[in-house]
């Protein structure tokens, strides 16, 4: 949702390259041929225009403490996300995405413990059928990192959450096999629940037994984009239809 990076990937590029063990040469040979370097432009050529989440792509995990003792993981399966990317102007880019409460899952259930977190103490979903964010404000912390400031609306509550965003890459299409823009991003950030109103199983105040206030979450993200221009030269190269 920012600006591409192109020379801190040739920079990490040429390091790999630098610490990678030199192939086994025998002697009196030549190696015929240079170390292969990927194309900055094929991972950092992010276009402009509305993006889709590659749900295929993509998930939201997010943990709570535990009596003190671990953190208890959780993951929702169904969520969307609309991005609208200008890596020209990435303070212009915006964000909005909903996730379906009801496809919790979590590691190894007590039996009938998943229902009530989707009951009325926790989750509530039958009231609450729907979370959703939306973005208000992107600001660039790095060529390759931003702050997304943003509305969080959860058990009809609505109130400010930030995202760290990391770009991972992007290509502007890659036909015949993918011909859309695809580019990819690492989010996290984390929220209080308590200020959502979702107060039950608190521990009591100077004390860790309970489920802890505080929510920490990880988005992982592919997105699909506009598709490549076919130029009039390539059209006029491409073989006729018979």
């Amino acid at each position: 949702m920012f600006a591409p990076a192109r020379p801190l990937f040739l920079a990490a590029a040429a390091l790999l390259a630098a610490c990678s063990p030199a192939p086994e040469v025998p002697a009196g040979e030549i190696a015929a041929s240079a170390p292969v370097i990927p194309d900055p432009a094929l991972a950092n050529g992010a276009r402009a225009g509305t993006y889709m989440l590659d749900k295929y792509h993509a998930s939201l995990v997010f943990a709570a403490d535990h009596l003190g003792f671990s953190n208890y993981v959780g993951q929702f399966t169904r969520f969307d996300v609309t991005l609208h990317l200008d890596p020209d102007a990435p303070q212009d880019s915006r964000v909005t995405a909903t996730i379906d409460p009801t496809s919790l899952i979590i590691p190894t259930p007590p039996e009938g413990f998943l229902e009530e977190l989707l009951g009325p103490q926790w989750l509530n979903t039958e009231t609450f059928p729907e979370m959703r964010y939306e973005s208000t404000t992107v600001t660039l912390t790095s060529p390759k990192t931003a702050k997304v400031d943003g509305t969080f609306t959860f058990l009809g509550a609505s109130h400010p959450v930030s995202l760290d965003v990391t770009f991972n890459g992007a290509y502007e299409g890659f036909p015949p096999y993918d011909p859309n823009a695809r580019a990819g991003f690492h989010a996290e950030g984390r929220l209080s629940r308590s200020a959502f109103g979702l107060t039950y199983g608190l521990p009591p105040e100077g004390s860790t037994m309970g489920v802890g206030d505080e929510v920490k979450f990880w988005i992982d993200a592919e997105f699909t984009g506009p598709p490549v221009e076919v130029t009039e030269t390539e059209t006029s190269d491409s073989p006729e239809t018979p």
